[in-house]
């Protein structure tokens, strides 16, 4: 009895990986913001720093995570699946983060179709990644479990319609922009945002990998 008394409390990950998810759709919806209301360049600045904030937000939940991996003695799932989960999921933040610096960076002057098409399902899957994480916590019941499974579905379908989008959008920009310094600025944040629904997969990957071992 003693001993057990002793040992590392087991820290409280599936909170902090909601939280984490929580930081991750914030700094996404303020992302889709920044797009909607790219003109006004008073409100570009405000939903910047909105995702800033988000991704430092996220940035903080996932070092805490990844110091209570070393100092807990017994973890609720295997410590590489928790190494794994927290920091593809802080990828997809650092890459929200990076698309609308990529922006300003590159003096972008205009949001076209396929950037709002690609922001949309940017959003779309992280909020269905939050959804998923959700789950975790609960895989003991079977119900819980194919939910989670479903939803890690429905963001690999999310992630084939960006990839459609991304072609269509190389395509077109190829074919019809004349300038070739758009074209390289339109090509990297198109590459960007359809890179933040490769890795919103990759975290549903690994989602259905726990679920999968633990249900």
């Amino acid at each position: 009895m003693l001993f057990k008394k002793l040992l590392p409390k087991e820290g409280n990950f599936f909170e902090m990986f909601n939280q984490h998810a929580e930081r991750m759709v914030e700094g996404a919806q303020a992302f889709a913001k920044l797009v909607a209301n790219y003109a006004d360049v008073n409100l570009r600045e405000q939903y910047a720093r909105e995702v800033d904030h988000a991704e430092r937000a996220a940035d903080k939940v996932t070092h805490e995570v990844n110091r209570l991996i070393h100092s807990t003695f017994i973890t609720p799932i295997d410590r590489e699946q928790i190494h794994s989960l927290i920091n593809t999921m802080d990828d997809v933040a650092d890459l929200i983060q990076d698309s609308a610096e990529t922006m300003s960076l590159y003096d972008v002057r205009h949001m076209t179709e396929e950037i709002t098409r690609l922001t949309d399902l940017s959003v779309r899957c992280c909020e269905r990644v939050k959804e998923a994480v959700g789950f975790l916590s609960k895989l003991s019941d079977h119900d819980t479990a194919v939910a989670a499974l479903k939803t890690c579905e429905e963001i690999d379908k999310l992630e084939s319609d960006a990839d459609r989008v991304m072609r269509s959008a190389m395509s077109k920009l190829f074919r019809e922009e004349p300038d070739v310094r758009e074209v390289i600025k339109l090509k990297a944040i198109y590459e960007l945002l359809e890179t933040i629904t490769d890795k919103c997969e990759d975290v549903a990957n690994v989602v259905e990998g726990i679920v999968l071992e633990n249900s």
